[in-house]
């Protein structure tokens, strides 16, 4: 559909702009510049590619958490002659989230830190492009009440998420009585078919090299141990309102079939394209309409055979994980997510082996206990997640020793 130049563009706030989602959100945002307009902008230290952002879309507002970075920024930008008032802060996050100026929130900042803001977006009624896992994972319950109080229109920009979403009706009311269950696919990562046996050896090059995505290091890493697809079934778990037991996971090496949603009358719907983000992110910015996204399109002539695998509990120890936590105590999946983590990070700067990273996370979630009335507010799932750190840390500590 053609952009049209007689309604006002959507103020879009970007909350972690300069990483892969978001570079891929103003990719997308380029090809319709009467529809869209950036209006903020935020990064959490790469300054110059933030600087180069804000000099190109000319953002009302940048914004870095550490007032260091910001000064910097600030400095560059008035050098540059450009008019982007600079802020600093974790609370400048969620001003600019939920303020009355932006229209429409992509929410991906990396991690727990994404999930003050994204609440805050959802608190203030904004349409909300999550792609921040980890606001679900964390405070799944919490994050939920705040989009139905607020009035938030949420929608998924995972590519498995924004697959099963796309396969569903508009109205939310009617999808438990049309969904038996639902498939996220996996692509395996860089060692489905790896020896467990080495994984001992596995470097952090080795793991950041997917074969099908290109994505940040972090993410890369849940990749290769499926972490990510544990936290997926955590997320897709209070996205779709579904019990733990509906939410499955098959390995489909192609990554074509972005995931499937079995019905009732055992119709499987789903959603196929070529492995690339601005799909599900311009169908979040769009929807219900649909824009173009810049993806190439799919041609089954040359597509060859799709294959799909269950997950290999000896290769994907983690995986299992995910349902664990859910069935646990509230805020398990809060101590899982910190711990990963921290056990990622470990792995990163080499200070653990890549299989050590899933010890880590079992070990943290039997070592730490959640208090009593943690998941009530974001101050406590804050809390709880400095405090599964630190648990982490100390396993990690034992590790490297």
């Amino acid at each position: 559909m053609a952009d049209s130049p007689s309604k006002r563009p959507q103020r879009l706030c970007i909350l972690g702009a300069t990483g892969s989602i978001g570079m891929n959100t103003l990719d997308v945002l380029a090809r319709h510049p009467t529809r869209f307009e950036v209006w903020a902008l935020t990064g959490a230290s790469r300054v110059d590619d933030l600087l180069a952002q804000c000099l190109k879309f000319k953002p009302k507002f940048a914004v870095m958490p550490a007032e260091a970075a910001a000064l910097q920024l600030r400095d560059k930008l008035r050098q540059a002659g450009a008019n982007t008032e600079v802020l600093s802060g974790e609370q400048a996050l969620c001003d600019v989230a939920a303020h009355p100026d932006a229209d429409v929130v992509m929410g991906a900042i990396v991690g727990a830190a994404g999930l003050a803001p994204c609440l805050a977006a959802a608190r203030a009624g904004k349409r909300l492009l999550l792609a921040n896992k980890e606001a679900l994972v964390v405070g799944g319950a919490l994050f939920m009440r705040a989009v139905e109080e607020g009035g938030a229109t949420l929608l998924p920009i995972d590519s498995e998420h924004s697959a099963i979403f796309q396969c569903l009706p508009e109205d939310p009311a009617t999808w438990s009585a049309r969904i038996d269950h639902i498939v996220l696919t996996a692509s395996g990562g860089p060692f489905r078919d790896r020896d467990p046996a080495t994984f001992t050896d596995i470097t952090p090059e080795q793991a950041c090299a997917h074969p099908n995505w290109v994505m940040g290091r972090k993410i890369s890493v849940d990749s290769a141990t499926m972490m990510n697809k544990a936290l997926e079934v955590i997320e897709a778990r209070w996205l779709f309102g579904l019990a733990p037991q509906q939410v499955k996971v098959v390995l489909h090496p192609q990554s074509i079939i972005h995931s499937m949603v079995v019905c009732r009358d055992r119709s499987v719907l789903a959603q196929l394209g070529t492995p690339d983000m601005r799909v599900p992110i311009a169908y979040g910015l769009s929807w219900p309409e649909r824009i173009e996204s810049g993806a190439d399109l799919l041609d089954f002539a040359k597509l060859g055979a799709l294959t799909f695998l269950e997950p290999d509990a000896a290769r994907y120890p983690g995986l299992q994980l995910a349902w664990e936590t859910l069935r646990g105590v509230p805020g398990s999946t809060c101590v899982l997510n910190a711990a990963n983590e921290v056990a990622v990070a470990a792995f990163l700067a080499r200070r653990i082996r890549f299989d050590q990273i899933h010890h880590v996370n079992l070990q943290s979630l039997s070592d730490c206990v959640v208090p009593s009335g943690a998941v009530d507010s974001v101050e406590g799932l804050l809390s709880l997640d400095q405090l599964a750190r630190r648990v982490a840390e100390s396993v990690v500590a034992g590790l490297a020793r």
